[in-house]
């Protein structure tokens, strides 16, 4: 290690060369640190961080943590993680060294998003403390299997959150019915809107449809792939699952909704997308026919679970409605969906009665 001070600038310098956790040698030169004690501060640093010791600062880990996980996850998976943990829990746990985080640290984080309220009074949702919370304690599973470390801190210090909110929003046929009049104006608005409420498919699957993913005479829409806009560039990868590969029957009027879009796009090539759009675009479309038309503002998101609400009402059975929607299991689908479903114990009471001596 070696750290000098430049006479001409009147800053340090640091030079270093260690060997990381991996064998390799490794010789890293940094200047412009004002201080000597900021030089030093980083040369301990990065002596942590490419020795892989337990020493490193929570913020630094989380970078070795991101790097592995960039060749195993998706990048808009990773995207949604770092921004996620950036933004809700590095600025907490940023400073401390990995090995001295403890279940009460955990649990004042815990209380500090829990007790958050925003300008209208309004708390963090269930579901997205939820979130939060699993990506921390998967960032110390992956320190305990990997790292060494003696114990994760997330399980003395419990979970926060639900899994599933308590109440599921979603359109009633009526409501949808008055939602896409508002959207007539602007014909891949309303192409948009029916595809998605009459497929269930979501947002990243629409926006990668492409003309040859619609068979027109066959009837049929073809999930292969999802959109995400990364760091200013179109992302095109395959679907959240392998089971959200799938081709979806769908009805007439939809086929003629989607033929007359596409007749109105200039040069449409089969390879290009369909909807050349981003998630933002749909969040203002739906911003704007909730206000025209008056219906309850949900997510765009919710919109699949309007789909789902539809298929239940219309009597269609858990498998069906899982296939349709490219869940993995078809118990994910009774785990979100079985409160649609009505309560017919007292029918099958009544139908034993039919047939008991």
């Amino acid at each position: 290690m070696s750290v000098t001070k430049d006479a001409t600038t009147n800053r340090w310098m640091s030079q270093i060369r260690v060997t990381d956790w991996t064998g390799k040698i490794i010789h890293k030169k940094k200047r412009g640190f004002p201080t000597k004690k900021e030089a030093l501060q980083w040369e301990r640093d990065f002596i942590s961080q490419s020795t892989g010791s337990l020493g490193m600062t929570f913020k630094d880990f989380i970078e070795l943590y991101m790097k592995d996980m960039e060749q195993r996850l998706k990048p808009s998976t990773v995207a949604n993680k770092r921004f996620l943990v950036d933004l809700k829990v590095t600025p907490f746990f940023g400073k401390i060294p990995l090995q001295e985080i403890k279940a009460t640290d955990i649990r004042k984080w815990q209380n500090n998003l829990t007790a958050y309220r925003d300008e209208n009074g309004k708390p963090y949702s269930q579901t997205y403390l939820k979130t939060i919370n699993n990506q921390l304690t998967a960032i110390f599973n992956y320190a305990v299997k990997y790292y060494g470390l003696k114990e994760n801190p997330c399980h003395k210090a419990g979970s926060m959150g639900k899994k599933k909110a308590d109440e599921m929003l979603f359109w009633t046929k009526d409501e949808f019915h008055s939602f896409i009049e508002s959207m007539k104006d602007r014909p891949a608005s309303y192409a948009i809107f029916m595809t998605m409420y009459y497929t269930g498919i979501r947002e990243g699957e629409l926006l990668a449809l492409t003309p040859a993913d619609i068979d027109l005479e066959k009837k049929t829409l073809t999930v292969n792939k999802s959109y995400q806009r990364l760091n200013g560039k179109d992302v095109i990868t395959s679907p959240k699952t392998p089971k959200s590969n799938r081709t979806i029957p769908i009805s007439d009027r939809l086929c003629e909704c989607i033929k007359e879009y596409s007749s109105q796009c200039y040069e449409l090539q089969p390879t290009d997308r369909l909807f050349p759009y981003n998630k933002s675009f749909l969040y203002r479309e739906m911003e704007r026919g909730c206000k025209l038309s008056g219906v309850t503002r949900i997510r765009v998101h919710d919109i699949r679970h309007s789909h789902a609400s539809l298929l239940v009402e219309m009597g269609c059975s858990p498998l069906l409605i899982a296939e349709r929607l490219g869940h993995e299991k078809v118990q994910t689908t009774m785990d979100t969906y079985s409160h649609l479903y009505p309560n017919k114990q007292v029918e099958v009471a009544r139908q034993l009665d039919s047939i008991m001596p």
